[in-house]
């Protein structure tokens, strides 16, 4: 299959808050208790023509690159692949030695995905969900497989120094 992979721009935001709430259940997603939208950071799209097919939305923050969100309406393609190394390769230009990102407990595929890419689990935030809910009360009780959402997980990947010089 192939695709486009292209960088976000500002004239992408008005289809990517609808995107994001189609996808994700509302314009804002909570990570760590702060209430972040994934439309207004930076990322990238795949497209198969005109069709949207994946997305990936990040923020660098010092030293890290965050994963704030990531869609791939094709799974088994190479797709969420494509969108993870596009993030690494941004983030090793921009100096990062860590890319991460949150998920939750029920969020088994994710965890698969992930770990099978390199990511690493690194911490569990009992009941983090439950705080969430306070922000964004539409969260549901029972997530993927009727599995209580209550807990957030974070994984990353370290960047090491050698990636960044060569």
């Amino acid at each position: 299959m192939t695709y486009d992979l292209r960088p976000l721009t500002a004239s992408d935001r008005p289809w990517l808050r609808r995107f994001i709430t189609e996808h994700w259940g509302a314009e804002l997603i909570i990570i760590h208790g702060e209430q972040l939208a994934p439309a207004e950071h930076p990322g990238f799209a795949a497209f198969d023509g005109n069709e949207i097919i994946g997305l990936v939305t990040y923020a660098i923050r010092g030293d890290e690159c965050e994963i704030l969100s990531l869609d791939s309406l094709r799974e088994s393609q190479g797709i969420g692949t494509s969108l993870i190394k596009s993030v690494r390769e941004i983030a090793l230009k921009n100096g990062c030695r860590r890319l991460c990102l949150s998920t939750t407990n029920d969020n088994l595929n994710a965890l698969r995905f992930y770990q099978k890419r390199g990511f690493e689990l690194v911490a569990i935030r009992r009941r983090a969900v439950e705080e969430s809910r306070k922000l964004k009360p539409s969260i549901p009780l029972l997530g993927e497989f009727g599995i209580p959402l209550r807990d957030e997980i974070e994984l990353e990947m370290p960047l090491s120094y050698t990636e960044h010089t060569g």
